[in-house]
């Protein structure tokens, strides 16, 4: 692209200023928008707000594993710093062939790979808009892989989107409710609207989370691989139940049928998911328990349960700019030009990307191909990032490719209007990305070519005025690059033949100093790190750390005589 020539064109479209046209637009834009719109009273969310709505409605994602003893912790969710030397050209190498090492090391207590931090990550953000009368958001959730496809590709991006209406300002508050959720097979985009039985959620104190089913990293084409996602069918309640039975770990899925789990991947900031699952953080203090080695069907006893933090969509954002050091991690083979109206800025208010027109190079660097390119795309790249998908109601046998064109201007909504329409922008069209270019899904399915039903978002739907926020260019999570996961470990029951016992809890990870809040204990150490137990009581551990993780455990002293039911799988 010839910048000059693209800046000149924005400098004539900024400076028309003819009457008659922007009538013409104006009633136009007016009579293809809902007219409910109008009235709308703008008020906006706090971004504690937002951020407690992506931890309310965050996934818990059941996972199968294609692992074996050399490949244990192969699907494990990562983050792309795991290794924490700056550089994810070398993720595919160095996860294929470095992992079982990080894990046997951590076994021998080894501090070989002490360094890395593994954190499982969603990365994420929340995008605010006025729903006519009401509040309406769009949850984006970017599920991470450093390998694909038994370790021949270099990262894996899946993601969810979670659409929520009538939102009230308190997550899960009164008339509000999840429109419908989109999840990714591969190219395909799966969409199930409220009320489906296909959308199952995790209802508990804190939180509604959908539940997920991911595939292994096996590359088999016409079975389910590539850790395409799908919708889980059971109830939680049918979910526990096997659970509490130990029954196989197997659940069933949209467009399939039973699927194994190996994994069950649950937010950190639930307290009550976590409790109800008794997960785990992966720290190098206790990364092998929680690796399963295993592709077969197991029992529920046998799958792992770890949790996962949230990140930034955009925190990778600024080693794709052309200003920085894009080389090291992406290539030029696949670039995106986007007009910033303003800066990407980090956590701390830095600027990290400038405004104006801005390129973007995201071709996945890949030290470990003969061409340094597997020919992956970053997240800017895909047209999911701009809502501008075609939505499915099932995944095609063979992932095929998308067909709305909402760039080159083709993609139209169910008022008819391509993204150049809502935003005033023509010269855009195939040209450049505008930074708050966006197509919110109504949920329905709409099979013509180039059409969705849905709507373009207007120019400045974004503006706190309008009642806006465009969260996929903000970086609000700290990135706690230097932590690692709060690890608490400690017997679920014992069977004291109703005799005082005592519960003993191991804490590691997370950042000094720690604090130990027992409740429903006669008395404690005065560590904390123990507590005796009455007969028949049932006494609550929640440990915090000082970078902010909590963990819950619970510790049952049953009454009965006979062996000890086990641990805290």
């Amino acid at each position: 692209m010839n910048f000059a020539i693209h800046r000149e064109r924005l400098a004539r479209f900024a400076g028309f200023t003819s009457s008659l046209r922007w009538l013409v637009l104006a009633l136009f834009v007016a009579a293809a928008l809902p007219q409910r719109a109008a009235h709308a009273q703008a008020w906006l969310l706090s971004q504690s707000d937002r951020m407690a709505y992506l931890q309310y409605y965050a996934p818990v994602i059941m996972q199968r594993a294609e692992e074996n003893s050399s490949k244990r912790g192969r699907d494990w969710l990562s983050n792309y710093d795991f290794d924490r030397d700056g550089n994810f050209a070398n993720n595919r190498y160095t996860w294929a062939n470095l992992l079982p090492q990080y894990i046997a090391a951590s076994t021998a207590g080894s501090g070989a790979y002490q360094n890395w931090r593994i954190r499982p990550t969603l990365y994420t953000s929340a995008l605010e808009f006025m729903d006519g009368g009401s509040k309406g958001l769009v949850l984006l959730f970017h599920v991470y892989h450093p390998v694909d496809k038994k370790a021949n590709e270099i990262h894996d991006w899946e993601r969810i989107e979670i659409v929520v209406r009538g939102v009230t300002g308190v997550p899960g508050g009164a008339g509000e409710y999840v429109g419908h959720v989109t999840i990714t097979s591969h190219k395909d985009h799966v969409l199930r609207s409220y009320g489906s039985p296909d959308l199952n959620f995790m209802q508990v104190a804190g939180g509604r989370h959908v539940m997920i089913w991911q595939a292994d990293e096996d590359n088999t084409e016409l079975g389910t691989h590539g850790h395409e996602l799908h919708f889980v069918q059971d109830s939680y309640a049918t979910i526990a139940a096997r659970v509490a039975a130990s029954a196989s770990a197997e659940v069933e899925v949209t467009n399939d049928d039973d699927k194994s789990v190996h994994y069950v991947w649950v937010p950190e900031t639930s307290q009550a998911a976590v409790a109800a699952w008794n997960a785990r953080a992966i720290s190098y203090a206790y990364a092998a328990p929680l690796a399963a080695g295993v592709d077969g069907t197991v029992s529920w006893f046998a799958v792992n349960r770890i949790t996962y933090e949230l990140q930034d969509l955009a925190d990778v954002f600024a080693s794709q700019w052309s200003g920085a050091n894009w080389s090291l991690n992406w290539t030029s083979d696949v670039t995106a030009d986007i007009l910033l109206d303003s800066p990407i800025v980090d956590e701390s208010g830095t600027t990290q990307v400038p405004s104006g027109l801005q390129r973007f190079y995201l071709g996945s660097r890949d030290t470990q191909s003969s061409n340094l390119t597997d020919g992956r795309e970053g997240v800017l790249a895909k047209a999911w990032f701009w809502g501008g998908y075609s939505a499915e109601t099932n995944a095609d046998t063979i992932s095929g490719s998308d067909k709305l064109d909402g760039y080159g201007g083709a993609g139209r909504d169910s008022y008819n209007r391509n993204r150049a329409d809502a935003s005033g922008d023509y010269a855009s069209l195939g040209a450049y990305w505008r930074q708050h270019d966006f197509l919110v899904h109504s949920g329905a399915i709409d099979t013509r070519e180039h059409y969705e039903a849905g709507v373009w978002l207007p120019a400045g739907w974004h503006l706190p005025q309008n009642g806006g926020y465009d969260g996929r260019w903000a970086q609000v999570y700290d990135d706690r690059v230097n932590v690692d996961g709060l690890n608490v470990a400690m017997p679920s029951s014992v069977r004291g033949c109703g005799a005082t016992k005592t519960a003993t809890a191991t804490v590691s990870g997370g950042s000094l100093p720690y604090t130990l809040t027992w409740t429903n204990v006669l008395s404690q150490a005065p560590n904390g790190l123990s507590a005796q137990v009455a007969s028949g009581a049932t006494a609550t551990l929640v440990v915090g750390s000082a970078d902010g993780q909590s963990a819950t455990r619970t510790f049952q002293n049953q009454t009965g005589c006979r062996p000890d039911p086990g641990g805290n799988h």
